[in-house]
């Protein structure tokens, strides 16, 4: 055992006092950054967007790392304004996200912009931030067209398929409709896997939002085999997510998002994923521009989707 000297202890005591404080700083710098996007991607050089595999054409995967959709390149123009403000060119990196993992990813600055199919609500408000809403969503049935289902009554004793992390089903069993309907839920790790479940016949119906049930049938084998049936569950705000308390960051987004619907450069992106062929398989998804969404562009918000089930 050594014995320290007087001095020699407080001068111990001082060195250590002063690294603490020197990492009690640089940790608060590293969560400044964290929440200051602009200065993280201008100083690293690089932006990460979160992507998804299967959102139908709001965002999925072309292969050999690439994606594509509707949400993609709105973050792709999104992205084009934040080189202007770091004032530099930045590496656009693509990390495919799940429904289960893209919040914590975004709140831990993996993903610094999220750009697949997430529902803004109050819940995921406490967490993170969105930008203007782009896209109100309808959340549907799929089911194959033989099936005989047209309705939620017809799912008693049904096996209904939803993806792990979303809110779908949870929509379904709060809807007066679904009272008294004993269904069992069976759940796929991201869309393509839950539309999985319902083509082999392992789940008598898949519930999710309208878009991603289109884009999931318009890439099926047959796709018609499958349709989409019965009463909307909910309208649901769908928006591009960011990480809290960074209104610079977010400023860019939703101006970039307004600067688009002003334009016509929206509609006209409505047209080309929506309404057009797409790749890879140069298939029509089909879904027109609904009201909702043309009051979503009109009134520009991030209201949370429960502000749309008031009305």
């Amino acid at each position: 055992m050594i014995l320290l000297s007087g001095d020699t202890r407080k001068n111990r005591f001082y060195i250590q006092t002063v690294a603490a404080a020197v990492a009690v700083l640089a940790g608060g710098a590293a969560l400044a950054q964290a929440t200051d996007t602009l200065a993280k991607v201008k100083a690293s050089g690089s932006i990460t967007m979160g992507v998804r595999d299967s959102s139908g054409a709001l965002s999925y995967t072309l292969g050999d790392g690439k994606y594509a959709g509707y949400h993609v390149e709105i973050c792709q123009r999104i992205i084009a304004n934040v080189e202007k403000a770091a004032g530099r060119k930045l590496e656009v990196k693509y990390l495919p996200v799940t429904s289960q993992n893209r919040i914590p990813l975004v709140q831990n600055g993996t993903v610094d912009i999220e750009c697949g199919s997430t529902t803004n609500n109050a819940t995921r408000q406490k967490d993170v931030s969105f930008a203007v809403t782009t896209y109100v969503e309808e959340v549907r049935i799929a089911v194959k067209a033989n099936s005989g289902i047209n309705a939620i009554a017809q799912l008693n004793g049904k096996n209904v398929a939803t993806t792990t992390g979303t809110t779908s089903v949870q929509t379904l069993r709060k809807n007066e409709r679904a009272t008294g309907v004993d269904f069992k839920e069976v759940y796929g790790k991201d869309h393509a896997d839950s539309f999985l479940l319902l083509e082999s016949g392992r789940a008598d119906a898949f519930v999710m939002d309208g878009s991603i049930l289109a884009g999931n049938i318009a890439n099926a084998k047959n796709p018609a085999d499958f349709k989409i049936v019965g009463e909307v569950l909910s309208v649901e705000p769908i928006a591009i997510m960011m990480r809290k308390e960074d209104p610079q960051f977010k400023k860019v987004a939703d101006d970039t998002i307004k600067d688009l619907v002003k334009s016509g450069d929206m509609a006209k992106l409505w047209d080309k994923w929506f309404l057009q062929a797409i790749p890879p398989k140069n298939i029509k998804v089909g879904l027109a521009l609904s009201e909702s969404t043309k009051a979503a562009w009109a009134g520009p918000n991030d209201r949370p989707m429960e502000d749309y089930a008031k009305k």
